[in-house]
C-alpha cells in the first residue's frame, strides 16, 4: 500500500551521473551523450584501431576522421565512475588488460562485466578537459612517452598532471543518416543492429534509472519498424516507443515489462514516472509484466499474450488505452486502475475501484461486488499524439483525430483518422534549450517536440495558436523558476499537450498552468484542446510550491490521464512537509462541457479538485488525502473538519462521475478526519457512479462518503462503498 512511501529511504544511487562529469561552458558535456576525446598533448582522437568491434582490440590514439570508431560513451556505474563505451559496440568498452594495476597498463575494447579496471573516474579539469582515473589502479589514462604519432596504444601510467592525461571531450551528434538530431537522451534502435549490442544498451540504462525516483536523467528508447529479441526492462523517466503507424510495425520477441524488484517486498507503489507505447510484444514465456503505480501510462501496445499488473507486492493504480491484450489481464493486488478504449481476451482480479470505459471484453457493470465500474463506450476522446517513421523513411507526428462514442482500438481497422505532420513542423528542444528558445518557436508557428531532459523556465510557455503541438519525450520536465507559470494556453482550437511532467520550483507559483485565460467562452466542441499524460509533481525532488497546479478555464478540454500530485516523500526528508512543499488544490476546472479519464489527484492541503464548469464529466478518479496534516485544526474548511477531495460547486446544474476512490492516511495525527470525501449540490443533473472510500490501517476517518450520505471509514482497511448518489 502507497502508506508503505514514508517509511522508505530512497535510494538515488543513479543521481551521481553529473559528479564527476561536470557541465561546464565550454565542454556542455552531457552524460550519457556521445563525444570525440582527444588528447591534449597531440591533438589526435581516442580510437578503436582499424574500427574494429571485437574483444581486444586496441584502443589507440589516431587523427581524427570523425568516425564511429572515434566516438565514445560514458554511463554511469555509480559513486562518481563510468564505463566508456564502444559508438561500434557499445557492449565493449575501455579496459586495462589482465586487471593490470602497473604503469604501463595497456588499453582495448573488452565486453564490459562490470570489472574495476573497466571504469574510469572523469576529473575535471576546466576549460572542456578531463583526466581518467581506473577505478582498479588508480592510474591515470595515458598516452605513451607523451607521443603525438598515429597508431599509439593507450595505457594507465601514475597520474602527473601532463598534456599526455589531459583529454578534451566534444560532443558528437550521432543521428543516422535522415535522422533529425533528437539531442543525448533519445536512443534510436534498427532491426539491423546485433541484438546483443541492443541488450546492452537496454540494460545500461536500466541499470541508471531502476532506483533513480528523483534524479535529473531522463530517456526515451525508441525503435525502428521491426522485430527485435530483446528484454526490454523500463526504469524510472524511461519511454520505450515503437517507430511505427500501427504497433504491429514493432515487434519485441521478449518483454516491455516494469517490476518491483528495486523496493522489497516488490512493492510497486513507487513505480512512477515510465512508458510504453506503441510496440507488440510476444512475451518469453506467455505473460508480461506491467507493475506500476502512477504516471506510468501503457498506451497503444499490443500484448501477444497475457499481462500481469502486479509483481506480487503492493500496487496502486495505474492505466492502459488503445491496446489490445491477446490474453488475460491479472491485476493481482492493484488497488485501483483504470482501462480505456482497449481490447482485453479476459480481465480477473479487483480490490477497490476498477474502471473500464469502451474497452471490448471488459468485465460487466458489478460495483461494489466485484468492484468493477463499466461504461460501454467512451462519449469523447482523442488518442495521444505520437512519433513514427513512414514509408519514404521520414518521421512524422500522427495527432489523431477525435472519437465519439467509440470502443476498442483506434487501429483494429487499419490506420486511424487524424492527421501527419512532418518532423520539420516542429522545434526540437534539447537540453539546454532556453524558455525564450521554445517561444520563439511557438511564435513562428512551429509545434514543439521536447526530447528527455530538464528544462528550467524563466518565462512562461505559451501557446496561442490553434492546433499546435507540444509532445514530450522521455518524461520531459519543465521546472518554473521565480514563481511564474510554466504554460498558458490560448482559448483556441484543438492545442495538443502531451508526455510532460511539470515539476514545481522553489519559489510558489499560483498556478502551474492554465488552459485558457479566466472568463473564456468559446465552444470548442468540434476540436477540442486535449491534455495526455500531463502529469505535476509538488517537492520531491526538491522543495517545491505551488497554490494551483492546473486550471481548466477553456471548455470542452478532454484530459486524458494525469496525475496531479503533491509528494508524500522525497529524495531527501526535508523536500516535503505540511510547510514546505505547500500547495492548496491540484485542479480547479470552470470551463464547461470538460471531460476527464483517468484523474490521479492526491495530498493537496484543501480542496483538491473543484469543478466549477456545467456538463463536466469524470471517468475514474484516484485520491489520497494529506498525509501530514499535523492536526484537526490545522486542517478546517470553516466550521467543517478537513476538505473534499471532489467538490463540484454550488452552482452547477449538470455533471457526472464513475468510479471514484479517496483514501485517508494521517500519519501525523491519527485523530483527524475530514467530514466527506466528495462534495456536490443536491440537484437531479449532478450524479455520482461508484464511490469509494477508505481509511488505511485506520490512520484518520472519512465521516462520509458525499455530503452526509455514507457511513464513516471503519477500521482495517476496509472500504466503504456507494453505488450512487443521489
Amino acid at each position: 500500500m502507497k502508506t508503505r512511501r514514508r517509511v522508505m529511504t530512497l535510494l538515488a544511487a543513479a543521481s551521481v551521473l553529473t559528479t564527476s562529469l561536470t557541465t561546464t561552458a565550454d565542454a556542455a558535456v552531457t552524460p550519457d551523450g556521445w563525444y570525440t576525446v582527444a588528447a591534449a598533448n597531440s591533438g589526435k582522437c581516442v580510437d578503436a584501431r582499424a574500427a574494429g568491434t571485437a574483444d581486444g582490440t586496441v584502443v589507440q590514439q589516431y587523427t581524427c576522421n570523425q568516425t564511429g570508431s572515434q566516438q565514445w560513451q560514458f554511463q554511469s556505474t555509480g559513486d562518481g565512475y563510468f564505463r566508456v563505451n564502444a559508438r561500434s559496440n557499445p557492449a565493449a568498452t575501455w579496459d586495462v588488460t589482465g586487471v593490470s594495476a602497473a604503469d604501463g597498463g595497456l588499453l582495448q575494447l573488452w565486453t564490459y562485466s562490470g570489472g574495476a579496471n573497466q571504469q574510469w573516474q572523469a576529473v575535471d579539469e576546466g576549460n572542456g578537459r578531463y583526466h581518467f582515473v581506473s577505478r582498479n589502479s588508480g592510474k591515470c589514462l595515458d598516452v605513451p612517452g607523451a607521443s603525438a604519432a598515429d597508431s599509439v596504444q593507450l595505457q594507465q601510467y601514475t597520474c602527473n598532471g601532463t598534456g599526455a592525461q589531459s583529454f578534451m571531450l566534444t560532443p558528437v551528434n550521432t543521428s543516422q543518416p535522415g535522422q533529425p538530431d533528437f539531442g543525448p537522451n533519445v536512443v534510436v534502435f534498427d532491426p539491423s543492429m546485433p541484438s546483443s549490442a541492443i541488450q546492452s544498451r537496454l540494460n545500461s540504462i536500466f541499470a541508471q534509472q531502476e532506483r533513480n525516483q528523483f534524479g535529473s536523467q531522463r530517456y526515451a528508447v525508441m525503435f525502428k519498424p521491426g522485430t527485435y529479441a530483446n528484454d526490454v526492462n523500463v526504469g524510472f523517466y524511461t519511454q520505450v516507443l515503437g517507430l511505427g503507424l500501427s504497433p504491429d510495425a514493432v515487434t519485441i520477441n521478449g518483454a516491455v515489462h516494469v517490476e518491483a524488484d528495486w523496493f522489497p517486498p516488490q512493492n510497486a507503489t513507487q513505480n512512477f514516472w515510465r512508458g510504453a507505447e506503441n510496440l507488440s510484444v510476444t512475451p518469453a514465456g506467455g505473460a508480461d509484466r506491467w507493475a506500476v503505480s502512477q504516471a506510468a501510462p501503457y498506451r497503444r501496445m499490443h500484448v501477444r499474450g497475457d499481462l500481469q499488473l502486479d509483481d506480487g507486492g503492493w500496487a496502486s493504480g495505474g492505466w492502459i488505452s488503445d491496446t489490445k491484450i491477446d490474453g488475460q489481464v491479472r491485476s493481482g493486488s492493484q488497488q485501483q486502475w483504470i482501462s480505456r478504449n482497449s481490447q482485453f481476451g479476459s480481465w480477473n482480479g479487483a480490490n477497490w475501484n476498477m474502471v473500464f470505459t469502451g474497452v471490448q471484453g471488459a468485465p460487466a457493470n458489478t460495483f461494489p461486488a466485484p468492484p468493477y465500474t463499466t461504461v460501454g463506450q467512451t462519449p469523447v476522446v482523442r488518442e495521444k499524439p505520437f512519433l513514427y517513421i513512414d514509408s519514404a523513411g521520414k518521421y512524422q507526428v500522427f495527432v489523431p483525430g477525435v472519437k465519439t462514442n467509440a470502443s476498442g482500438t483506434s487501429w483494429a481497422n487499419g490506420a486511424a483518422p487524424g492527421t501527419s505532420l512532418p518532423i520539420d513542423q516542429f522545434y526540437i528542444a534539447k537540453p539546454g534549450a532556453t524558455a525564450a528558445d521554445l517561444n520563439a518557436a511557438l511564435a513562428a508557428g512551429k509545434n514543439l517536440l521536447v526530447t528527455p531532459g530538464v528544462y528550467h523556465l524563466n518565462q512562461t510557455l505559451r501557446v496561442t495558436r490553434p492546433d499546435t503541438v507540444v509532445l514530450g519525450l522521455g518524461i520531459a520536465t519543465l521546472i518554473p523558476d521565480n514563481g511564474i507559470t510554466a504554460m498558458t494556453v490560448d482559448d483556441v482550437d484543438g492545442v495538443k499537450l502531451a508526455g510532460l511532467l511539470v515539476d514545481a520550483g522553489t519559489t510558489n507559483s499560483n498556478t502551474l498552468m492554465q488552459v485558457g485565460p479566466a472568463g473564456s467562452a468559446a465552444n470548442h466542441a468540434a476540436n477540442p484542446t486535449s491534455l495526455h499524460d500531463v502529469f505535476f509533481r509538488i517537492g520531491g525532488a526538491a522543495v517545491g510550491k505551488a497554490t494551483t497546479s492546473l486550471v481548466v478555464n477553456s471548455s470542452n478540454v478532454i484530459g486524458d490521464h494525469m496525475w496531479i500530485w503533491r509528494a508524500d516523500h522525497a529524495e531527501r526528508n526535508e523536500y516535503v512537509g505540511w510547510t514546505t512543499n505547500t500547495a492548496d488544490t491540484g485542479l480547479v476546472v470552470n470551463g464547461n462541457d470538460v471531460t476527464m479519464y483517468g484523474l490521479f489527484v492526491e495530498h493537496y492541503q484543501k480542496t483538491q479538485v473543484i469543478w466549477n464548469g456545467n456538463g463536466g464529466r469524470t471517468y475514474f478518479f484516484q485520491n489520497e488525502m494529506p498525509y501530514d496534516v499535523p492536526n484537526q485544526a490545522s486542517w478546517m474548511n470553516g466550521s467543517t473538519p478537513g476538505f473534499s477531495a471532489y467538490k463540484v460547486g454550488p452552482n452547477v446544474t449538470s455533471h457526472e462521475a464513475w468510479g471514484l476512490g479517496s483514501y485517508c492516511y494521517f500519519s501525523t495525527n491519527p485523530s483527524v478526519a475530514s467530514a466527506h470525501a466528495y462534495e456536490a449540490p443536491n440537484t437531479p443533473g449532478v450524479r455520482f457512479h461508484d464511490m469509494v472510500t477508505v481509511s488505511l490501517n485506520y490512520q484518520g476517518t472519512i465521516t462520509h462518503v458525499i455530503n452526509n450520505t455514507g457511513p464513516a471509514t471503519p477500521s482495517g482497511t476496509k472500504a466503504v462503498n456507494l453505488v450512487s448518489y443521489p
